[in-house]
C-alpha cells in the first residue's frame, strides 16, 4: 500500500518544482547558502503539495482512468490504493505543508495556496473548457517560479522569465494535448470532454504561435534583461533552447509522444543532453563572466 501510495504521489513529476530554483540560478545566488536552503525547502514543500493535487485528480478521475488504456494502471484507479488512504494521505500533507510553508515566507504560503486552489479549480471545472485548460496548466509552471522569487531576496531577477516560462508552458500543455488526441484517436472525446473542443489542426496552428513567442522571448531576454553581462554571452545559450523546442515538436508530431512531458524528460537522451548543455552554459555565463 505504501509503495502505491508513493506511486499515487508521482514523484516522476517532482522535477517540475525544480522551477522553484530559477529565481536562485538567474539572480546569481546559487552559492548563497542561506538562499539556497531556503529555496532548496520551498523545492520539497512543493513537491508534496503537489503530490496531493495529483491525488486528488486520481479520486476525481477514477472513472475516467478506469477507461484509458494506460491510466487505468494508476494505483486508485486499479484498486491497489484505497479511496479512504488517498483522502488521509492529502489531509496529512496539507497539515504538513501550509504551516511550514508559511514559516518559510508568508508570500510563499500564498502563492502555495493558490496553486492548490488552482488546481482543484482546475480538476472541477477548468480542465473541461478549451483553451483555458491550457492556460492553468501555464500557470501551474509559472506559480512555481514566482514561488523561488518570494522565497529568497531577489535582485536582479528579469520579469522576462515569467514571459518566457509562461510561453514555454502553453506550449507544453498545447503539446500535451496533441498528444493526447493522437493517443486515444477516436476515443479522445469519450477519454477527457475537452478535447471535443480542439482538432489536430487547431492544435497544431497553436503549437506554431506557442513555439515563435517562445522562442523570440528567450532571446529578447538574452540581450535585453539588465543583469547579464555586457558582452551578451547569455545569446550562446539560444541555439540550446531552439534545439530543445525542436526536439520536443519532434516527439510529439514524429514519435507520437508528449502526452506526459515528464515521462519525455526522463526517457530521451537527445532532450537530456540538450537540457544539460544548456544548463551548463548558463551557468557559466552567470557565474564566470560577470
Amino acid at each position: 500500500m505504501l509503495l502505491a501510495l508513493l506511486k499515487s504521489m508521482r514523484p516522476k513529476q517532482w522535477p517540475k518544482n525544480a522551477l522553484v530554483f530559477v529565481a536562485l540560478v538567474f539572480d546569481r545566488q546559487l552559492t548563497n547558502p542561506v538562499a539556497f536552503l531556503h529555496t532548496l525547502a520551498g523545492f520539497i514543500l512543493f513537491c508534496l503539495i503537489s503530490s496531493a493535487v495529483y491525488i486528488i485528480n486520481d479520486v476525481m478521475d477514477i472513472e475516467a482512468d478506469r477507461n484509458h488504456p494506460t491510466k487505468r494502471l494508476r494505483p486508485i484507479a486499479s484498486g491497489k490504493l484505497p479511496l479512504s488512504v488517498a483522502r488521509l494521505a492529502v489531509g496529512v500533507i496539507l497539515l504538513v505543508v501550509l504551516p511550514l510553508a508559511y514559516l518559510l515566507s508568508p508570500y510563499f504560503a500564498v502563492i502555495v495556496l493558490v496553486y492548490f486552489l488552482l488546481n482543484l479549480a482546475y480538476s472541477v471545472y477548468l480542465k473541461h473548457v478549451p483553451i483555458l485548460d491550457v492556460f492553468a496548466l501555464a500557470s501551474f509552471y509559472v506559480l512555481r517560479v514566482a514561488a523561488g522569487v518570494v522565497l529568497i531576496q531577489v535582485a536582479r531577477f528579469s520579469p522576462w522569465l515569467y514571459v518566457f516560462t509562461t510561453f514555454l508552458s502553453l506550449f507544453l500543455g498545447v503539446g500535451k494535448r496533441r498528444a493526447e488526441m493522437t493517443l486515444l484517436a477516436e476515443g479522445a472525446n469519450t477519454h477527457r470532454k475537452v478535447l471535443e473542443g480542439y482538432s489536430l489542426p487547431l492544435l497544431d496552428q497553436m503549437i506554431m504561435i506557442v513555439v515563435t513567442v517562445t522562442i523570440v522571448t528567450y532571446s529578447l531576454y538574452t540581450f535585453s534583461a539588465p543583469n547579464l553581462p555586457a558582452n551578451h554571452s547569455m545569446m550562446l545559450t539560444i541555439p540550446f533552447v531552439i534545439y530543445g523546442v525542436f526536439r520536443y515538436l519532434y516527439l510529439i508530431q514524429i514519435e507520437k509522444s508528449g502526452g506526459a512531458p515528464e515521462d519525455i524528460l526522463f526517457t530521451d537522451r537527445p532532450l537530456q543532453v540538450d537540457i544539460l548543455l544548456w544548463g551548463l552554459a548558463v551557468l557559466i555565463v552567470l557565474y564566470q563572466f560577470k
